[in-house]
């Protein structure tokens, strides 16, 4: 049972992103009394001051750490430098202005590549630090391991009930559709889409096409992240996921049939295929109490039609 939070104060840190605009949407349905939605330009996380100052004038009682640099493996590639700056930046700053300021409970939000490139299938929340990191995002994954880090040792040492979640690949409304620097499912919807309005005979993919992936609708993990907040002691570190897992070639071919088009899928084995498998064990979240609401198929159609959308209106995102 949820309870009353028409006098709690919530602060979504990356309020703007997809993740934060699904999470303000759940917060929003589930009678916040406050909530703050500070923009980038008006809140740089990267600056200590600025960002500690924000919060000990706010005081919200409740903060999700949304924020974060992020983008495929194209974009982990070319710019690592700032993938790891910029990510230990956002998680060090937004953690100890929290608990500066008295916030009692934050939830900190990382990533599946925080585990071992070869990890057991599913992944358990266990199997941390236990081998090597994938390469191709080793600096964003270390970046969001010390955030989660962050989270666990302030909670041992001063009694705060920070944690973090460990969100899947995600996609839905407000995704990044960046030709180069977008997730797997925002660039193919929109090179599949692109492909068929100009006729053309074929559409290549990164890669072998075998490696398989698990994806979760943002409007589920933005219930997950409420649902872990709820319990009274949540883990440290709670892996967010759909439960299942398709291949890279298995997830063109459904987005091309649901963008409509009808040419040939080609693979770029000269392309990196990244870890050969990433599915995550969601028992801990399931057993509490939690089931994901969208699959793949209803996902994809969604995700279309918001980028179909946007188009209309010319407000793509693509950064």
């Amino acid at each position: 049972m949820l309870s009353d939070k028409s006098q709690t104060k919530l602060l979504v840190l990356g309020a703007t992103g997809m993740v934060g605009s699904a999470l303000v949407r759940r917060a929003d349905e589930l009678g916040y009394g406050e909530i703050l939605t500070p923009r980038s330009k008006d809140l740089d996380l990267c600056n200590q001051a600025q960002t500690h100052a924000y919060i000990a004038q706010k005081k919200p009682d409740e903060v999700i750490v949304a924020a974060a640099k992020v983008g495929g493996i194209h974009a982990n590639n070319t710019y690592p430098a700032e993938f790891i700056y910029k990510n230990l930046m956002i998680a060090s700053n937004a953690i100890e202005g929290s608990y500066q300021a008295g916030v009692k409970q934050l939830l900190f939000l990382g990533s599946s590549c925080i585990y071992p490139k070869l990890a057991p299938q599913p992944m358990p929340e266990s199997c941390l630090l236990t081998s090597e990191l994938e390469p191709t995002n080793e600096a964003y994954a270390i970046a969001k391991i010390a955030g989660l880090k962050l989270c666990q040792y302030y909670r041992k040492q001063y009694g705060v009930n920070y944690h973090s979640a460990m969100p899947t690949n995600l996609y839905g409304p407000g995704d990044n559709y960046h030709p180069d620097n977008s997730h797997v499912i925002p660039g193919m919807l929109r090179r599949f889409h692109e492909a068929k309005e100009s006729g053309a005979e074929s559409v290549t993919i990164w890669g072998s096409g075998t490696p398989k992936r698990e994806f979760l609708y943002v409007e589920d993990l933005a219930s997950a992240c409420f649902h872990i907040m709820q319990q009274k002691s949540p883990a440290d570190w709670v892996n967010c996921g759909y439960g299942d897992d398709v291949s890279i070639l298995e997830l063109a071919q459904t987005i091309g049939k649901t963008v409509g088009f009808k040419g040939a899928i080609l693979n770029d084995p000269s392309k990196p295929d990244g870890t050969p498998r990433k599915l995550m064990d969601n028992s801990l979240l399931q057993n509490s109490g939690w089931q994901p609401e969208v699959d793949l198929q209803q996902g994809l159609k969604l995700a279309y039609e918001d980028f179909k959308a946007a188009l209309a209106s010319e407000n793509v995102r693509s950064v």
